[in-house]
């Protein structure tokens, strides 16, 4: 991932807690034709393991064999970032348009399993990841037994042993303070929830540079 220094996050706490966040990505890898092939999964990161399970209809795990190579890439809010927003387009008019984004990208070796005990452990904890603290949450031991093991019969469970991570937050950190702020502004104005996502995180990051 092209990351310039100003929008690399480094801190190890910062990246997790990102992920858990968005807690789904897309597992990318090459199979034996050549062409890449990707998914969108729900994932779980523990240690240097990521879980997730696809659906076994899905022939994307066919392609994948022990040790394939793998790359997950998780994605927070994205938006369009206009030049009419900076305060130097009022200056000098030398500004172009921008998007900004976060991501972060897990790369490592995949391996599939088949095994149902392996898959409803899996299960029951993206299930417990993904049901929280609702208050009338979902747990696996609601279904029945039966049709749990009937539905555990129709997905594959996926394992990437994370061994590179990579985490961008291209948020105009290399733009003036007064610039940002106008993008932030005009971010806000738009209203929109991605607007106002991107919006929040650019505010972040700017009083994370001035303390």
């Amino acid at each position: 991932m092209y990351t310039p220094p100003f929008n690399a996050v480094e801190d190890e706490q910062d990246i997790r807690a990102f992920v858990a966040a968005t807690n789904v990505g897309w597992l990318v890898t090459v199979g034996r034709d050549g062409a890449p092939q990707a998914t969108l999964l729900p994932v779980m990161w523990s240690g240097d393991t990521v879980v997730a399970h696809l659906a076994k209809a899905n022939s994307h795990w066919r392609e994948i064999g022990d040790g394939t190579a793998g790359l997950l890439i998780c994605t927070g809010p994205d938006a369009y970032i206009s030049p009419s927003w900076y305060a130097a387009k009022a200056e000098h008019g030398r500004v172009v348009p921008t998007w900004n984004y976060t991501a972060v990208h897990l790369s490592g070796p995949v391996r599939v399993h088949t095994d149902r005990e392996w898959l409803r452990e899996a299960v029951t904890s993206l299930t417990d990841v993904h049901e929280g603290e609702r208050a009338d949450r979902w747990h696996v031991t609601d279904a029945p037994e039966h049709y749990v093991d009937g539905q555990l019969g129709g997905i594959i469970g996926v394992e990437l042993t994370v061994t590179r991570v990579e985490a961008k937050a291209k948020l105009s950190q290399n733009r003036s303070d007064a610039d940002r702020r106008g993008a932030i502004a005009g971010l806000a104005a738009e209203g929109t929830p991605r607007a106002e996502a991107v919006a929040g995180d650019m505010s972040r990051a700017l009083a994370d540079g001035a303390s």
